[in-house]
């Protein structure tokens, strides 16, 4: 097997991964979404039931249709957010992160926004809004309610109006409760809490004056209204997520669109609608086993998708109250935040709402390791440069040893390519002697895959740490670097800035607006290239000189922070190599010609490759000369 084969086959399936998103992935989400919006056009009210309904219990029937979601086709329609929230009475939250109000019209959960971040890096940004009541019948919201299947019981609706009985704002160690009477004997009650964060803690209770056994169950529900944009990348969840039974679950806008309803049975766990960096999610008791389910359905040509949970059904005895507690996430997703409610609240795997993906054992410790280096410097992109020294340090032995031995394959070049000209019609032949040659003189060329074989995972990794987390989102480095979560933006199209004219959105083509850092990259990785062995066959050789360009245009529209560690891997990896090379004795650059190889043996002695029985034939642009002579010469013999 020709070796080098195998290092190229390497390389370009790594070329193939980073750039199937771009030629193929890019034109593919812009059918989808177009589909997407051709669908929403043509899509009317149907039969199924509304996304929100109260869902149904074991042995019970679904709650009466939300009189809410029809007032939202009619009178709500077109409303912007200020205006829609001042429709209904409301009850101010307001933490240390979030701010935002629930209403007492339904008593949800419907007016969210996040203190610390913003649309975007321009400080007069807007902050983000989570969850919205309707502004443009696109409501997002929680809300929890009561279901049972005892006939003719008034159970409260989403225009169910509610009373507050305690507290006046919703603040970390200021709790709320507000209250509504059935008029016939029961008291439906939920007491809301909030923490520092992003997490509600509410606690639905029922007080049971009617005269007569009830059988109930609290339900809890996050409902949304139009499908999101999303951002596209087969690496990255964007939909509905939760941990049910123990295992991650994920599923699509598109998916659950073709399976309308998806039904679980679950002990704990959590589930909820996730963005790349926000989530809204509800966790039950993490000891109750509750029926959970993701909904989509179609109505006014509106895309309406809702997760739910609902507890088993419990009897109430007349005189007595039954309460029941749930949590809601609605926040950001920090990973720091995220950890610690799994740790001190028992919540199910929660840092899943973060998608580390595949290589979680290696995402999430690079991860932290960036995150503590950054909280000691202040700066992510340092902490980008300082992780990949860490990374060459620990890969620092097997490094040496794959530079040593492709030094070795470099000084062997004059007899590889003798043995090339020699046997260049015979390969069987031609890769025995190769082996010869590299058992005799202690070369591997495998070993010269080692580092790039390495840097795959660490590189996938530290991708999907720029990519997903929000701690990376809007972190500046240095310059014009001012977000390592997206590509650099500066364009070749505009001298990068120097010509007074902005870059505008050129769609596909967008993948030839390389910024500075990229060209950087594309040169190391050239200047690692020529201290490389020069493969023989020509044909590799040409593919070898290609890849800097393919791999600049290629991250080009990678996140900046990649490109920066990229590119000061490849200048450590120059000097480390060009240090190994120095030390023994190879000749430096493309066209240098190494000397003969000599090696030492095991019993100490200098050797030296024999030489070939005959002179060997000055290379030709073409096979058939060397068959010619070695026939003729054959013909003398």
């Amino acid at each position: 097997m020709d070796q080098k084969n195998l290092l190229v086959a390497i390389v370009l399936s790594l070329a193939i991964l980073l750039g199937f998103e771009y030629f193929i992935g890019g034109p593919q989400r812009a059918q989808l979404a177009e589909e997407a919006r051709q669908q929403e056009a043509a899509q009317q009210i149907d039969t199924a039931p509304s996304v929100g309904d109260a869902p149904s219990v074991p042995g019970g029937s679904p709650a009466e249709q939300n009189p809410l979601d029809q007032a939202v086709q009619g009178q709500g329609a077109g409303l912007d957010t200020e205006a829609a929230l001042a429709q209904a009475p409301r009850v101010e939250i307001d933490t240390p992160t979030i701010s935002g109000s629930l209403s007492l019209i339904g008593g949800r959960v419907d007016d969210i926004v996040l203190k610390n971040y913003r649309e975007t890096i321009d400080d007069d940004s807007p902050l983000i809004r989570l969850l919205r009541p309707d502004p443009g019948m696109r409501p997002y919201y929680a809300d929890f309610g009561w279901t049972s299947n005892t006939q003719n019981v008034a159970l409260p609706q989403a225009d169910s109006e509610w009373r507050l009985v305690e507290g006046e704002a919703l603040r970390p160690g200021s709790s709320v409760t507000i209250e509504w009477d059935n008029g016939e004997g029961l008291i439906f009650r939920r007491h809301f809490e909030v923490d520092e964060h992003y997490l509600f803690t509410v606690t639905q209770e029922v007080q049971n004056d009617s005269g007569q056994a009830l059988s109930l169950a609290p339900y809890g529900l996050i409902s949304r209204s139009g499908t999101p944009e999303t951002s596209g990348f087969f690496i990255l969840h964007e939909g509905l997520i939760g941990v049910l039974d123990g295992k991650l679950v994920e599923t699509s806008y598109s998916s659950i669109r073709d399976d309308r309803v998806d039904s679980h049975t679950t002990t704990g766990g959590w589930l909820g609608i996730t963005d790349k960096y926000w989530m809204a999610a509800l966790v039950p008791d993490q000891e109750e086993t509750v029926t959970a389910r993701f909904v989509h359905h179609a109505g006014g040509g509106i895309d309406k998708y809702q997760t739910d949970m609902v507890y088993g059904l419990s009897e109430v005895a007349p005189g007595q109250t039954f309460a029941r507690t749930s949590r809601l996430f609605a926040g950001a997703k920090e990973v720091s935040v995220l950890d610690s409610y799994r740790d001190d609240l028992g919540i199910i795997k929660f840092d899943l709402a973060v998608d580390f993906g595949w290589f979680y054992f290696l995402t999430k410790p690079i991860f932290y390791v960036l995150h503590w280096l950054a909280a000691m410097i202040g700066n992510f992109g340092v902490a980008i440069l300082i992780l990949t020294v860490l990374i060459k340090l620990i890969f620092f032995p097997l490094a040496n040893k794959s530079y040593r031995s492709m030094a070795k394959l470099r000084k062997l070049q004059p007899e590889m390519m003798k043995l090339r000209e020699r046997f260049g019609d015979d390969r069987q032949r031609m890769n025995q002697e190769m082996m010869t040659l590299y058992r005799r003189e202690g070369a591997n060329p495998v070993a010269g895959c080692l580092p790039i074989v390495i840097q795959i995972p660490v590189f996938f990794a530290l991708y999907k740490v720029l990519f997903v987390t929000i701690e990376m989102r809007h972190a500046p480095f240095f310059g014009w670097i001012q977000d390592l979560s997206a590509p650099d933006p500066t364009s070749i199209f505009n001298l990068f800035g120097l010509l007074p004219y902005s870059v505008p959105d050129l769609g596909m083509l967008a993948i030839f607006s390389i910024g500075v850092w990229p060209i950087l990259m594309g040169i190391s990785m050239y200047a690692q290239q020529l201290l490389n062995p020069q493969p023989p066959d020509p044909m590799q050789a040409r593919i070898f000189m290609m890849l800097p360009v393919v791999f600049t245009f290629v991250l080009g529209s990678f996140p900046a922070g990649l490109v920066i560690y990229w590119t000061w891997n490849n200048i450590l990896s120059v000097l480390q190599q060009y240090v190994i090379m120095r030390r023994a004795g190879v000749p430096i650059g493309r066209n240098a010609t190494p000397a003969p190889a000599t090696a030492t043996s095991g019993g100490g002695k200098s050797s030296s490759a024999p030489p070939p029985t005959e002179p060997a034939a000055p290379a030709t642009s073409s096979g058939s000369g060397s068959g010619k002579r070695r026939r003729r010469a054959k013909g003398k013999n």
